[in-house]
C-alpha cells in the first residue's frame, strides 16, 4: 500500500514538473493565414516621386502574388518622418507596410525627435538605388562645378540648393559638399522629389541635389555639374563625378519597404518573397535601368545588415559635419 501511495505521489510530482516546464516556455506564435484582406502600402512622400512611382509599378505584381488588393496611400511631411512615425504605431500584422529610404530613416532620428527610431522599422527588402548629382538650370551662369563652388565662396549662404526633405540623403549630401568645398549654401527642403524638380525647372532655386532618374529625365533642361558616385553614371556618360573634380563624395538613396518591428517572421517572409520576385523580374530591371535607377534585390536579412552598417557610417559622418 505504501509503495502504491509512493508511486502515485511520484507520478503527481512528475506531472507537476512537466506542467511547470511547459508554463515557463513562451508560447510560439501561431501562424495564421496571410494575407486574408487588403494591404495598405504607405508612401511618405508626394505622389509622383521615386517611391510613389515604384510602388505603382509594384502594385499589380503584389496583388497577383499576394492575392489581395494593395492600396497606396500617402503620409507626407518631415522628409518622410511623418509617415515613418505612423508606420511604427501600426499593428505588426503585415497589413500596413511602407516605403523606406536610406539614409533618411537613419539621419532623422540622429538629429531630432522624429516620432520613430531606426530600430523600430524592420526592413523587408531594398529594391532600388539612385546615386545623387548636382544640377543647375540649363541657362544657369554656372557651367562647371568649379564655377559653382567659386560663386558660393563669393556669396556665402546665397546660392540655394533644393532637396527632398530635411535630414535626408539630399540634405546630408549638401552638408557634405559644404564641408568638403569650404562653402555655405542655403538648403531648401521640399516634401518630395516631384516638387523639388518643379522648383528647379521653374527657376525657384539655383540648384538641386537630385536623384539619378530625375537627372536623366530632365537632362535636356538641366546642366548636371557632377555625380556623387564612384564612376560615371551609364546614362549620363558626359557628366564627371565629384571625385574626378577633386571632391571625394559618394551619396545615394536606397529605397525599399519596411514593416513595424514585431511583425512575425512568416509574414515578413511572405512579403519578402513577393517583393524579391518583382525585383528580379527582367522586365522590371530593364525598365528601372532605362529610367535611370540602379536595381537592387536585397532580402530581409541582407537589408537589416545593410541598415546596421549604414547606421555606423552615418553616425561618424554626422559627427564630422557638425
Amino acid at each position: 500500500m505504501k509503495n502504491k501511495t509512493l508511486f502515485i505521489v511520484l507520478g503527481l510530482l512528475v506531472v507537476a514538473v512537466m506542467i511547470a516546464a511547459c508554463a515557463s516556455e513562451p508560447p510560439k506564435p501561431t501562424e495564421v493565414p496571410y494575407p486574408t484582406k487588403g494591404i495598405t502600402y504607405m508612401i511618405p512622400f508626394d505622389p509622383g516621386g521615386q517611391s510613389d512611382r515604384e510602388a505603382r509599378r509594384q502594385q499589380p505584381y503584389l496583388e497577383k502574388s499576394l492575392g489581395q488588393k494593395v492600396t497606396i496611400e500617402y503620409k507626407v511631411g518631415g522628409g518622410g518622418a511623418v509617415g515613418w512615425a505612423e508606420l511604427v504605431r501600426q499593428k505588426p500584422d503585415g497589413y500596413y507596410i511602407a516605403g523606406i529610404n536610406l539614409p533618411h530613416i537613419i539621419l532623422q532620428p540622429l538629429q531630432q525627435d522624429t516620432g520613430y527610431k531606426t530600430e523600430q522599422i524592420l526592413p523587408v527588402v531594398f529594391f532600388q538605388r539612385t546615386p545623387l548629382g548636382l544640377a543647375v538650370p540649363a541657362n544657369s551662369p554656372y557651367k562647371t562645378l568649379k564655377e559653382f563652388i567659386d560663386a558660393a565662396k563669393a556669396k556665402p549662404g546665397e546660392i540655394t540648393v533644393g532637396g527632398s526633405g530635411t535630414f535626408s540623403g539630399h540634405h546630408i549630401a549638401t552638408l557634405r559638399l559644404q564641408k568638403l568645398a569650404g562653402v555655405k549654401f542655403n538648403y531648401v527642403p521640399f516634401t518630395g522629389a516631384a516638387p523639388q524638380m518643379t522648383a528647379i525647372l521653374g527657376g525657384h532655386v539655383n540648384s538641386v541635389i537630385a536623384n539619378s532618374d530625375d537627372l536623366v529625365k530632365y537632362k535636356d533642361q538641366l546642366r548636371i555639374l557632377a555625380m556623387a558616385d564612384a564612376e560615371r553614371f551609364p546614362l549620363l556618360p558626359d557628366v564627371p563625378t565629384f571625385k574626378e573634380q577633386g571632391i571625394d563624395m559618394i551619396e545615394a538613396i536606397d529605397r525599399g519597404v519596411g514593416v513595424p518591428v514585431g511583425t512575425p517572421d512568416y509574414i515578413v517572409k511572405k512579403l519578402e518573397t513577393a517583393f524579391l520576385e518583382i525585383a528580379k523580374n527582367p522586365e522590371v530591371i530593364a525598365d528601372m535601368k532605362k529610367q535611370g535607377f540602379v536595381p537592387l534585390a536585397m532580402g530581409a536579412a541582407e537589408s537589416k545588415a545593410h541598415v546596421e552598417k549604414m547606421v555606423a557610417i552615418y553616425k561618424e559622418l554626422v559627427k564630422d559635419i557638425k
